[in-house]
């Protein structure tokens, strides 16, 4: 039996990875659109929501196409950058196990699906959705790109475009129901969006402190002092530009049994010192995997939105 060809000082040549079958390359392009992190579009109703309107005719038929519209958004961001980066996650001890990097799903398959998607979502909800929804999920997928391609490269302008990402996520649904965006929902927002951003790499500053190596391009560029300072900037900023909309009532008529905006702080400030609290400690990773690990933190998560929806409503 004749061996795999040796290269030259001994090492060997590794085996091409073998062609995929139909149905292992669909699920490789499902697995590099990563499902687990489709959870963070559900943001599209959170201007609906603090509308008042997450329950109107008009949502539940627009809002459900818009969330998978921005799905496909992030898939073909996810795509393509799997695809740029297959050769270096090849060399990571975890990366190299994505479907691109393992082989597969070839690495033009994935740009083509990518940059189909990336193409299709907006021209579909220039159609089905108000032209300015076309235009905010055009703009996301440009600069989540760029960010793929140089900005991510970029000493804090990775931390604003990443937070970015989160608030035009928030952004969408209120667009494309026509729902003028408050000042005070687009401050929290973008503050909230930061921290939880800064939260994350800190975390990883943390993890990787004394080893070889980082995951990402400028972590180690970053130190721990100056992400700490940032999300608890962007904690304060969140927290300050809740409590005056809370506290502001020009304009808003006080019809509920209970002052529910102000008592809502509390459970507010309550989730954001909770979620310091990991941040802290360096074990903040996914937002969506802090809140659900930590019973406390799901819990007053649930009370405020409980709070925020008597006050919106105006029970």
């Amino acid at each position: 039996m004749v061996g795999p060809r040796a290269r030259p000082g001994g090492a060997r040549r590794p085996a091409p990875p073998r062609r995929p079958g139909p149905g292992a390359l669909l699920a490789g392009l499902v697995r590099t659109a990563r499902p687990r992190q489709w959870v963070k579009n559900v943001l599209v109703v959170a201007a609906p929501a603090a509308a008042g309107q997450l329950f109107t005719t008009a949502a539940l038929t627009r809002l459900p196409l818009v969330l998978l519209l921005f799905t496909a958004c992030s898939a073909a961001v996810y795509l393509v950058n799997d695809a740029r980066d297959a050769e270096s996650d090849r060399a990571h001890p975890v990366k190299r196990h994505r479907p691109v990097a393992a082989g597969q799903v070839p690495v033009p398959v994935a740009y083509a699906a990518g940059c189909a998607l990336a193409v299709l979502a907006p021209l579909a909800a220039v159609l089905l959705c108000p032209p300015l929804t076309a235009a905010v999920l055009a703009a996301y997928v440009a600069m989540q790109l760029a960010y793929c391609l140089r900005l991510k490269r970029v000493l804090v302008v990775d931390l604003a475009v990443v937070a970015a990402g989160f608030l035009m996520r928030a952004m969408t649904g209120g667009i494309a129901m026509d729902i003028p965006l408050s000042r005070w929902f687009l401050i929290t927002t973008g503050f909230g969006a930061l921290f939880m951003v800064a939260a994350k790499r800190y975390s990883e500053a943390v993890e990787m402190a004394g080893r070889g190596g980082a995951t990402r391009a400028l972590l180690t560029e970053y130190t721990a002092g100056y992400l700490r300072f940032v999300w608890q900037l962007a904690a304060g900023g969140a927290v300050l530009g809740y409590c005056l909309w809370a506290l502001e009532t020009g304009g808003v008529p006080q019809t509920g049994l209970l002052p529910w905006r102000q008592l809502s702080m509390i459970a507010f400030i309550l989730g954001v010192l909770r979620y310091a609290v990991f941040a802290d400690r360096g074990t903040a990773g996914e937002p969506e995997d802090v809140v659900l690990r930590d019973r406390p933190l799901a819990v007053v998560a649930l009370v405020w939105a409980v709070l925020y929806g008597l006050a919106v409503t105006g029970w």
